[in-house]
């Protein structure tokens, strides 16, 4: 089983405490679909300029990745200029520049019109309706969104949030989209306006997973080295979504391994700038950190009291 993700393919340069790099490759779709890609298979759409790098492309290529729906038109790709402070947690925008993406109008192909799971990133909740209207009938649609949209774009993201079965968002986007400070009852209010599950991403301190019924906490993975977090969100989401795409289920207690899975991919993502990490990776890694996963939380119950 296949995933389907539409999303920014960018280059970012990127400061942080521990190194700077320029015009490497980012952008959501790319941090996504090159760590579902270690579990299935992906289909990329997105657009870039002319000058987009062809060792970029031949990165999409090592992974298999499907990039028959990334267009390549005249002009300049998205740029982000981005850097982190010793907060590693939040990301200080210092310049953006759309270029092609400002006019970018998703366009699937036919074979990617059938996708299965389907993930929607961080885009403009329009073009996420847009999408919708071109996949058929797929298990899963999964989407990302920001503050910029909640507070620009509410109402047509609230139309996404109705035809959609799960939201990942981080912390303070959840408390704004639900207006709510406490995010348990934001997590149940944002439940009302649609999706079946909600992801909320909570960087260093892990993830929490919502759904009607049910809670699940996972951690983060205790790290000596972090160098870059940028990519870190849509790297677990690939992890998430390409691990449902592999069992090809969607039960809690896949969504359960998804999300260590998730956490797993963003782990190794936040070792190294853009997607350098990533592209090294072995599946014998992931499956050890994934098993790491499992020390970090399991412990004996209370014996009975007599």
């Amino acid at each position: 089983m296949g995933v389907l993700v539409v999303g920014s393919v960018a280059l970012d340069s990127v400061q942080t405490p521990f190194g700077a790099v320029e015009n490497v490759l980012g952008g959501s779709a790319s941090y996504f679909s090159t760590a579902a890609s270690f579990f299935t298979e992906v289909s990329l759409v997105g657009v870039v300029g002319d000058d987009f790098p062809s060792e970029a492309i031949a990165l999409f290529r090592e992974r298999e990745i499907n990039i028959d729906g990334l267009e390549q038109v005249p002009g300049r790709t998205f740029r982000w200029r981005g850097q982190y402070r010793y907060d590693l947690n939040e990301a200080i925008t210092l310049e953006t520049q759309l270029n092609v993406f400002e006019s970018f109008r998703p366009k699937l192909p036919l074979a990617y019109q059938e996708s299965p799971y389907v993930f929607l990133a961080n885009i403009d909740p329009e073009l996420q309706l847009d999408v919708l209207n071109q996949v058929k009938r797929p298990k899963l649609v999964a989407c990302d969104t920001m503050n910029f949209w909640i507070q620009g774009k509410l109402e047509a993201l609230k139309a996404v949030l109705q035809r959609v079965d799960l939201l990942t968002i981080n912390e303070g986007e959840a408390r704004q989209l639900a207006q709510e400070p406490n995010i348990v009852k934001a997590a149940h209010r944002i439940l009302d306006m649609g999706p079946k599950v909600l992801i909320v991403k909570r960087g260093e301190y892990g993830a929490l997973m919502f759904s009607d019924s049910t809670m699940f906490f996972a951690p983060a993975y205790p790290l000596e080295t972090v160098y870059d977090p940028t990519g870190a969100g849509d790297s677990f989401a690939g992890g998430f979504m390409g691990y449902l795409a592999n069992v090809d289920a969607v039960s809690e207690e896949s969504m359960r391994q998804a999300i260590i899975m998730g956490s797993t991919m963003a782990s190794f993502n936040v070792e190294s700038f853009s997607l350098e990490r990533l592209r090294t990776l072995t599946y014998p890694e992931i499956r050890e950190r994934f098993r790491a996963f499992r020390s970090l939380v399991t412990f004996a119950d209370l014996p009975e009291t007599t």
